[in-house]
């Protein structure tokens, strides 16, 4: 898996693997994680698997059951607006301490991550557009070195209906643009451009999905 984001285990690596695949859909929600196909997968013994697992279930991305093994926890409609105000504050939080530290390098990186969003909503790949867009804020935040923040951040991505929002009609292209405000702003080291680009991306993709939500 090609990913933007460095790693110091091997544990690390397949929980960031894992909460991608979970975010873009791969892993579907309410499915059950095989340990033994997803060392498969990437190529490692089940231990870093297992490790990865019980990393995930404290974050909330995953349930874990003692007779049915690891599930990808369901999505609560009835919690979603308070996660959606929290992940606002959280991630302006990360983002605006981010700004300054973005080395040209992560400049370079969020460029060519914007060039892969856009090229995936052009072909429509659903799938593609919401694994990028975890690399992006990813590599966004962990820029700002405040990694209790962003652990609970991951815990209220772990959530949140990412999956089930890109479904919406044109949503792809529209978050495509909502990311390119942001490169334009983090490019300009523009605090107030990136913050109102920032909480737009976040509120409007979830006003969307609740206009759109039936039971």
């Amino acid at each position: 898996m090609e990913n933007q984001v460095k790693h110091q285990t091997k544990e690390e690596y397949v929980a960031d693997f894992l909460r991608e695949g979970i975010i873009s859909g791969q892993f579907p929600r309410g499915s059950k994680l095989k340990q033994a196909q997803i060392a498969e997968m990437i190529g490692t013994s089940i231990t870093p698997v297992r490790e990865a697992i019980k990393l995930l279930e404290a974050e909330g991305f995953i349930l874990g059951t003692s007779h049915r093994g690891a599930i990808v926890a369901p999505f609560d409609i009835n919690a979603t607006e308070e996660i959606t105000d929290l992940r606002i504050t959280l991630e302006c939080k990360l983002g605006v301490k981010a700004l300054s530290r973005l080395t040209s390098q992560d400049i370079e990186e969020l460029r060519s991550l914007q060039d892969q969003i856009e090229a995936a909503a052009a072909r429509n790949d659903k799938e593609a557009v919401r694994t990028i867009n975890y690399r992006f804020h990813e590599l966004i935040y962990i820029a700002a070195e405040l990694p209790q923040t962003l652990r609970f951040v991951r815990a209220l991505w772990a959530r949140y209906p990412f999956d089930l929002i890109n479904r919406l009609d044109n949503r792809i292209d529209r978050a495509s643009q909502e990311h390119r405000d942001m490169l334009n702003a983090v490019i300009s080291r523009d605090e107030t451009a990136f913050l109102q680009a920032l909480r737009s991306h976040i509120r409007s993709a979830w006003d969307e999905f609740k206009a759109s939500y039936t039971e």
